[in-house]
């Protein structure tokens, strides 16, 4: 069995969330030149990145190849992304847990089914929202999640997207127990492609080329459901922004 992912809690991360939906743009590349003429640190991020890649793929051959130890690597490295998303999506955090077990398992059993190994995390990642949306239209539409259990690291980026639980008293100030209530509510509210790719993309910071691939869509598409993800949580909490 695989460990099961455990999801801290961070207060933090409102802000950097909140930002995220106050900007309305369309997501889009910047024209900066700093993207033509990289910086030290942006090169040595790519560097990293390149590095990690190339781990990331041995282990992938590995566990291909059997080696359960090289699978359970590549679990704790995805397990936290993918629990989060399956919390937002399920709204239960020992249903979430579950999932990703299920999903790890699935996984592993179907790995010759990978055909572009160095795409493992996006196909991993299909593998949970299928099983959670699989999951969602079994059990009906769930309540709101309550988010006093402790969740994931990067995932409480979405608590600052929204805010608001008494939307008809935003003079009042909210708890963290009640911002998080209504961000839930907000993100239950949002079309199934809207709100995956809100999770996915603005959330967990996932590439766009990974969660095009994920909702089987376009890049372009990936941007405009973002986007309307976005102006919606704004005008169902703008007052609280």
């Amino acid at each position: 069995m695989f460990p099961r992912p455990e999801m801290p809690f961070r207060d933090d991360d409102i802000v950097s969330f909140r930002s995220c939906v106050t900007n309305l743009r369309p997501v889009s590349g910047s024209t900066n030149m700093s993207q033509w003429l990289p910086s030290e640190a942006q090169a040595q991020a790519a560097q990293e990145q390149a590095v990690a890649a190339a781990q990331e793929l041995t282990l992938v051959l590995a566990a291909k190849a059997g080696d359960r130890a090289a699978f359970g690597k590549l679990a704790q490295l995805y397990q936290r992304q993918c629990a989060a998303v399956a919390l937002r999506l399920l709204g239960n955090a020992h249903d979430a847990a579950e999932l990703v077990q299920d999903a790890l398992v699935k996984a592993f059993r179907s790995l010759d089914q990978l055909q572009q190994s160095e795409r493992f995390g996006p196909w991993l990642m299909r593998i949970v929202t299928n099983l959670a949306l699989n999951f969602r239209r079994s059990r009906g539409r769930r309540q709101a999640v309550s988010l006093e259990q402790p969740v994931g690291d990067g995932e409480d980026d979405l608590r600052a997207s929204i805010a608001g639980n008494r939307l008809d008293a935003p003079e009042q100030p909210l708890t963290s127990a009640e911002l998080g209530d209504a961000i839930q509510r907000a993100i239950n509210r949002l079309p199934e492609k809207q709100r995956l790719a809100l999770i996915m993309f603005a959330v967990e910071k996932m590439p766009q080329k990974d969660v095009a691939e994920v909702l089987n869509c376009s890049v372009e598409a990936v941007k405009w459901h973002v986007f309307m993800a976005r102006k919606q949580l704004k005008k169902s909490l703008g007052e609280h922004m």
